[in-house]
């Protein structure tokens, strides 16, 4: 798997977390999906993903977009 698909998948899931989280547990939970929108969409602008470099770090093969 590359670090672009792990970095989609890593967010997908993340916000799939916090939905359930906000259902089931508190509604502050929604700062959890609000915190992986503006990282995706500062990540888009800068192309600096704390996340792509962990998963760098792990292994993960580069891709087009973190390279």
């Amino acid at each position: 798997m590359s670090i672009d698909r792990a970095v989609m998948a890593f967010a997908g899931f993340m916000i799939l977390l916090s939905v359930a989280l906000t259902y089931w547990i508190s509604p502050w939970f929604v700062l959890l999906t609000l915190f992986v929108g503006v990282n995706m969409l500062q990540a888009s602008v800068t192309g600096f993903c704390p996340a792509a470099m962990i998963f760098r770090a792990l292994g993960a093969k580069a891709g087009c977009a973190f390279t």
